[in-house]
């Protein structure tokens, strides 16, 4: 049986962060480690990643002639999955298709679809796996899907084998995240032990926190052979005593890696000194959900933190020489005076990037049924759950002038002489060049926006 797992582009309409990071297919690297024994001499498998694949997906088909076709998808590929199914039904109606990740995760139901076969709504692995096993035992689709809904049914538990990071080998020199290049992806937990009213995580884990046992974790990253390691936990920093294992263990196997991991601004700076040892075995930067520089809007996204812990955070880690990757939300009610404070706050704490995300309600998170009925697009306009798009209507300005606001504030704080100085000297001029055209790709699409309106 020829198998192949699909990680579709994104959509054109999407605002893309592939221009500044593309990262690996993890998901599907564990689908094809993880097939059983007992199948996998009948089972010929592979991945394309469309993000980075050269031949057209029509091309692909005729070429493999699969059996079975698998996609994974987030909120924004729901449209794309449901095309290229319905290609592959058009190629060969008797191939199987099936779609996973975190949105169908949390939201099956936006992939019901003609042209999907199966939707892995949890313990994806395993019904992927029952999947392979019903369609080499030839049963019939209804007979497969009581399978995968019994596995459904089963609590989550962290029993894998390591991903199988070969099965991408002729893409892996094109992955990276911003200037952490060439990169790896590893996953040492799952869910998040917080619960942030606007955060989809949670959701996929049913609000329950899973972590990988510490010395599995850095038996995994011995065998990597990329340098730079982004471990993408929802929270990495958590856990005191585990983080402390974590770095006795890489001392005494003395694994020399970069690490970026995602952390929360409290923790940071409770832990300074925990900082400074991760930072001497490896800790290169910290992605922080800073958020907000208002107090009301940290207490209405259930943050439990504040401005001044904010602040602290950002200190510590630039005394550190931790680079932070901040990320705040842009709540509606965001006025011209808003946006200016903003931009002078995060010159002033000299942060170098930042992510500037419009509050966008995802399906599946407490705050979506809050905004519904405020859309500024139908819920199915997939495309434009980006985090990235305004799709809700700001209350002092228009959506084009909420637009053009945005793209000022990245000016101001990232292309800011000062910065642009201080990248060249630490990463050289071969990647910022890099970095560079990839920000003016995300430019032109919000100019395009501007243009729209």
């Amino acid at each position: 049986m020829k198998v192949l797992l699909i990680r579709p582009r994104p959509d054109k309409e999407t605002i893309g962060l592939q221009h500044v990071m593309i990262c690996e297919p993890l998901e599907l690297e564990y689908l094809v480690s993880n097939i059983p024994e007992n199948l996998k001499s009948d089972v010929d498998i592979k991945i394309y990643d469309f993000i980075l694949e050269t031949k057209s997906f029509k091309d692909m088909l005729k070429e493999e002639n699969p059996d079975f076709v698998a996609f994974t998808a987030y909120i924004t590929h729901v449209e794309t999955v449901k095309n290229l199914a319905k290609e592959v039904k058009s190629f060969n109606p008797n191939i199987f298709t099936a779609v996973g990740g975190v949105h169908a995760e949390v939201v099956g139901d936006d992939f019901l679809d003609s042209n999907i076969d199966f939707i892995y709504r949890k313990n994806g692995i395993d019904g992927f796996n029952s999947t392979l096993d019903g369609i080499l035992k030839i049963l019939d689709k209804n007979q497969i899907k009581e399978a995968i809904s019994l596995i459904e049914k089963k609590p989550f538990e962290y029993n894998y084998n390591h991903p199988d990071r070969q099965a991408v080998e002729r893409y892996r020199k094109n992955y990276y995240y911003m200037f952490h290049n060439p990169c790896s992806l590893i996953k040492t937990s799952y869910g998040c032990p917080y619960d942030c009213s606007f955060c989809f995580c949670k959701e996929i884990t049913g609000g329950k926190y899973f972590t990988r046992d510490i010395e599995d974790v850095v038996d995994e990253i011995s065998k990597i052979k990329e340098k730079e390691i982004y471990i993408v936990d929802d929270d990495f920093l958590f856990g005191e005593d585990r983080l402390r294992k974590f770095i006795a263990l890489l001392k005494e196997k003395k694994i020399e890696k970069n690490y970026l991991v995602y952390g929360r601004a409290d923790f940071v700076a409770e832990n300074r000194e925990l900082l400074a040892e991760l930072k001497q075995v490896g800790l290169r930067a910290v992605i922080v959900g800073i958020e907000s520089i208002r107090k009301e809007d940290l207490k209405t996204y259930n943050k439990k933190t504040t401005v001044d812990i904010n602040e602290s955070c950002i200190q510590i880690l630039r005394e550190l020489d931790i680079e932070l990757y901040a990320t705040m939300i842009l709540p509606m009610d965001f006025t011209k005076k808003d946006f200016r404070d903003l931009a002078k706050w995060l010159t002033a704490m000299k942060v170098t990037f930042v992510n500037l995300q419009p509050l966008t309600p995802i399906p599946g998170t407490d705050i979506f049924k809050d905004y519904e009925k405020h859309l500024l697009v139908p819920r199915q306009e997939y495309t434009m759950f980006d985090m990235a798009h305004v799709i809700l209507k700001p209350s002092h300005m228009s959506v084009r002038q909420f637009y053009i606001e945005i793209l000022k504030g990245y000016y101001k704080v990232v292309m800011r002489p000062k910065n642009s100085i201080r990248l060249l000297k630490k990463y050289g001029l071969k990647e910022n060049i890099k970095m560079l055209k990839g920000s003016q790709k995300v430019s032109l699409q919000y100019l395009k926006k501007i243009i729209r309106g």
